[in-house]
């Protein structure tokens, strides 16, 4: 068998300081071996007590994480340790979100579904004003939302702008993203790795504990979302799939080229419009 470079590179800037690329082509899909990565990066993170910064960036200028690899939703890779995203999910998350380390996620490029729930869960969030995009597509597919979104954004963005970015199932500028407390700014395109580069640097300096015990008590007075809400986000979206609908919106999405690397892919928020319009023209017919 021919090994298979990590989709998730790893690289030690400095002492207290990694940065993660995710680097999956052809469009970043977060799919089994993504996880993987990820899990064995928590393990990580939760063992090594130099570690105090984690960036998380793309190498891909289209894509941060495109969005989940629905085919390969219950598919476990050949990695020790490696666990079954639709049950593990909400498991992982949890970890994630609570180390005791910041995490950053500077997005340049789309980033949709489960891409922006890992991102949600990350402490920071910092975007490309320029391309970054930012979006919950689920319920134009005919599914909710599973990864955490409804979860997250409600304490981020308040109510009616949460309801907006679901039910829209729309694409949302950095800008935009910014302003609502989706991102924590929003930054030109060409200050966006030095701005972050510069953050972690300096967070990298401190007192591990210190930043640990910081991260605990913020988490205790305004708590992120619990492993059992987690799962019961998760458990409607994978109920949700199994509905005719929704596997007939899938269905015509994928022959419009969306998971490949296509123009329907890029711009699949307004494939999503056309084919319900059709639906409708349908349903009146």
């Amino acid at each position: 068998m021919t090994a298979t470079a990590s989709p998730v590179l790893v690289t030690e800037v400095s002492t207290g300081y990694l940065r993660v690329t995710f680097n999956n082509p052809p469009i970043n899909l977060f799919d089994p071996d993504v996880f993987a990565a990820l899990r064995l990066l928590t393990e990580r993170l939760e063992a090594d007590d130099d570690v105090r910064v984690v960036v998380l960036e793309s190498a891909d200028p289209d894509y941060w994480i495109s969005h989940l690899d629905v085919h390969r939703l219950h598919e476990v890779p050949d990695v020790p340790g490696a666990a079954n995203l639709a049950e593990e999910w909400h498991r992982f998350v949890t970890r994630f979100a609570g180390l005791p380390v910041i995490s950053i996620a500077s997005i340049r490029g789309r980033t949709r579904g489960i891409g922006n729930e890992l991102a949600l869960a990350c402490d920071m969030r910092f975007a490309s004003r320029e391309k970054a995009i930012v979006a919950q597509p689920e319920v134009g597919f005919g599914v909710p939302p599973g990864g955490g979104a409804l979860d997250w954004l409600p304490a981020l963005v308040g109510r009616s702008r949460a309801l907006e970015i679901i039910a829209s199932a729309d694409d949302f500028d950095a800008t935009t993203a910014e302003l609502y407390g989706w991102v924590n700014r929003a930054l030109a395109d060409a200050e966006l790795d030095g701005f972050v580069d510069a953050l972690a640097r300096r967070i990298a300096g401190w007192h591990r504990p210190a930043i640990a015990s910081a991260k605990r008590i913020i988490d205790e007075r305004t708590p992120p979302p619990s492993e059992g809400d987690l799962l019961q986000s998760f458990s409607a979206i994978l109920e949700a799939v199994g509905w005719p609908a929704a596997r007939a919106r899938m269905a015509e999405m994928e022959e419009r080229g969306w998971g490949k690397a296509t123009e329907a892919e890029l711009n699949h928020p307004d494939h999503l419009r056309e084919l319900a319009e059709q639906l409708a023209e349908t349903q009146e017919g």
